[in-house]
C-alpha cells in the first residue's frame, strides 16, 4: 500500500478535480519496479507451491507453513499487473469494488506474512529448544490448525475494511483507486488501526524475539548438544533469513504507516519514504525464493536442475556452433585441395 497521499496533487479539469498518482518518474519507476516484482515473484511461488504440494512425499510443519507464504505470496503479486495499468493509465478501469479488494489485500498481505513468520519462528524453537515435547506440536495437522487460525483472524480485522463508508474515489466518481495506496482516509479509525498494528505487527515479531533469544541462549550453552549439526544450521538460516526479511521489508513500511496515520495535514502529498518503504514491502514476496531454498532440499534442486539445464543447453549450442564451423573449415578446404 502506497502510505502517501495525494490529497495536495490535484488536476483540474473541465470543472472537476481528479487526483494525480504522483510525479511522473515514480509512475515509471512503479511500473518498472512491480513488473520485476511480478515475474519474479509468480515464478518463484509457482515454485515452491509445485514443490511442496505436489512433489514433496514426507510433508512436516514447515511444509504446510511453506504452502501458505506461497499462497499469500501470490494471492498480493496477482494484483500487481491492475496497478501497473493503474500507474501507466492514470486511470482506475476496474471498478469500486475492485479496487476496495485490492486494498483491504494490501493490508492483508503484511499482517498474514508476520503471522506465518512467527509460526515458522516457533516451530523452530520447538524444534531446537523442546525437541521432545516439539515432536507432538510439530505435526501436519497442528500447523493446518495454526495456518487456518492466521487465516481466519487476519481476514476477520481486513474485511471490514471493504466497506469502508469515508471513501476518497468517489470525488472522482471512481476513476481512481486512491484508497489502495493512500491510508489517509483511514484516520478517522485509528483506535481500530492501532489495535491491528499492536496484534499483527508487535505481537508476531515479539514472538520471533522471544523464540530467537531462547535458541540463541541455548547453542551458546551448549543445550542442543543432541541435536544433529544439519539440523541447527539450518535453523540457523532460516532465523537469520526472517529476522533479516523482517528488518528490511516489513519493519520501515510499518513506521512509515503510524507516521502517515499521526501525521498532520501538513503532512500530506507525495511522500519518497512512503514509496520507498512500500517498495521494500512488495519486494518481500520475492526474497522468500531463500526461505525456500533453504527449507526444501527439494526446491534447491530444481533450482539447480533449471540452471544446469540452461547450462546444458548452452553447452549444446557451444558444441553444434563449434561442429558447425569445423565442417565449414573441412569443406573448405576439401574445396582448396580439389583445386
Amino acid at each position: 500500500m502506497m502510505l502517501y497521499s495525494n490529497s495536495s496533487n490535484m488536476s483540474v479539469d473541465s470543472g472537476t478535480s481528479k487526483p494525480e498518482l504522483g510525479p511522473q518518474e515514480y509512475r515509471l519507476a512503479s511500473v518498472i519496479f512491480y513488473s520485476f516484482v511480478f515475474i519474479v515473484g509468480v515464478v518463484v511461488n509457482l515454485t515452491a507451491l509445485w514443490v511442496f504440494a505436489l512433489t514433496t512425499k514426507k510433508r512436516n510443519s514447515v511444509t504446510v507453513y511453506m504452502i501458505n507464504v506461497a499462497v499469500v505470496d501470490l494471492a498480493y503479486i496477482l494484483l500487481l499487473p491492475f496497478r501497473m495499468v493503474y500507474y501507466h493509465q492514470d486511470y482506475w478501469p476496474f471498478g469500486d469494488l475492485f479496487c476496495r479488494v485490492s486494498a483491504a489485500l494490501t493490508i492483508f498481505y503484511p499482517c498474514m506474512a508476520l503471522w506465518l513468520f512467527a509460526l515458522i519462528s516457533s516451530d523452530r524453537y520447538m524444534a531446537i529448544v523442546q525437541p521432545k515435547h516439539g515432536k507432538e506440536l510439530r505435526n501436519v495437522p497442528k500447523a493446518v490448525v495454526g495456518s487456518v487460525g492466521v487465516w481466519l483472524m487476519t481476514l476477520g480485522s481486513t474485511v471490514p475494511l471493504l466497506f469502508s463508508q469515508d471513501d476518497p474515489d468517489r470525488v472522482s466518481g471512481f476513476t481512481t483507486c486512491i484508497k489502495m495506496q493512500d491510508i489517509i482516509y483511514m484516520r478517522h479509525d485509528n483506535p481500530v488501526n492501532f489495535v491491528r498494528l499492536i496484534f499483527f505487527f508487535l505481537v508476531p515479531i515479539c514472538i520471533m524475539i522471544g523464540c530467537y533469544i531462547v535458541i540463541v541462549d541455548n547453542l551458546i550453552h551448549g543445550r542442543t548438544s543432541k541435536l544433529k549439526p544439519k539440523v541447527k544450521q539450518k535453523s540457523i538460516r532460516i532465523i537469520v533469513t526472517l529476522i533479516v526479511q523482517v528488518l528490511v521489508c516489513f519493519v520501515p513500511f510499518h513506521v512509515s504507516l503510524v507516521l502517515r496515520l499521526v501525521g498532520s495535514s501538513e503532512d500530506e502529498g507525495f511522500s519518497t519514504w512512503a514509496v520507498f518503504t512500500t517498495f521494500l514491502m512488495n519486494l518481500s514476496t520475492v526474497l522468500d525464493i531463500i526461505l525456500y531454498y533453504i527449507v526444501s532440499k527439494q526446491f534447491q534442486d530444481r533450482v539447480i536442475s533449471v540452471i544446469l539445464y540452461r547450462n546444458y543447453l548452452r553447452s549444446v549450442r557451444r558444441k553444434s556452433r563449434r561442429t558447425n564451423t569445423g565442417s565449414i573449415r573441412s569443406m573448405s578446404n576439401l574445396t582448396s585441395a580439389m583445386i
